[in-house]
C-alpha cells in the first residue's frame, strides 16, 4: 500500500508544493514529511478510499507547510526585536573588555597596562623592560588598533 501510495502522489506533491513554496527542496522536504505523518497515521490512511487518501496527503502537506511559514514569520519577527538585554550594562561591558584585553599577547598586555592604567611613559617602560623607547611605542601602538578594530566590531 506505500509504495503505491508514494508512488501515485509523489510527484504531484512535490510540483503542488514547489507551486506553493517557489522551492523545490523546501517542497521535497515538505513531501516526505508528509508521508512520515501517514506512516504515523496508519490505521487512519489505511481505511480511507484512494481518492481521500489523496486528499488527506495534500491537507497534511498544505498544514505542514503554512506551519513552518508561521514559524519561520515568528523566528524573523524574533529576531528583528531581539536585542541582548546586556547591552547598556556597564559591567558586562568591562567583562567583554577585559576579555578582549587577555586576547592580546601577553608581555604587549603589560606594556599596555603599565603605559595606559598605571600611568607610566614610554621611556619609563623601556627602562623597566630593558628594551628601546621606539619599541615599546611600537607594541602600545599595535595594541591600540587591535583593540580599536575589535571594539567596532
Amino acid at each position: 500500500m506505500w509504495e503505491e501510495l508514494y508512488e501515485d502522489h509523489y510527484k504531484e506533491l512535490v510540483a503542488y508544493g514547489t507551486r506553493m513554496s517557489g522551492s523545490k527542496e523546501l517542497a521535497e522536504d515538505l513531501v516526505q514529511e508528509t508521508f512520515v505523518k501517514a506512516l504515523m497515521n496508519t490505521e487512519t490512511v489505511a481505511d480511507l478510499s484512494p481518492s481521500k487518501q489523496r486528499a488527506w496527503l495534500f491537507r497534511t502537506f498544505k498544514n505542514l507547510f503554512f506551519d513552518r511559514y508561521r514559524r519561520a514569520v515568528l523566528e524573523s519577527e524574533y529576531e528583528q526585536n531581539w536585542q541582548p538585554e546586556y547591552i547598556d550594562d556597564p559591567g558586562m561591558q568591562e567583562i567583554e573588555n577585559a576579555m578582549l584585553l587577555q586576547s592580546i599577547n601577553p608581555q604587549d598586555r603589560a606594556i599596555f597596562q603599565l603605559r595606559y592604567f598605571d600611568g607610566y611613559s614610554a621611556e619609563e617602560i623601556a627602562q623597566m623592560m630593558n628594551l628601546p623607547p621606539g619599541t615599546i611605542r611600537s607594541k602600545l601602538s599595535r595594541c591600540r588598533k587591535f583593540l580599536k578594530q575589535n571594539l567596532e566590531r
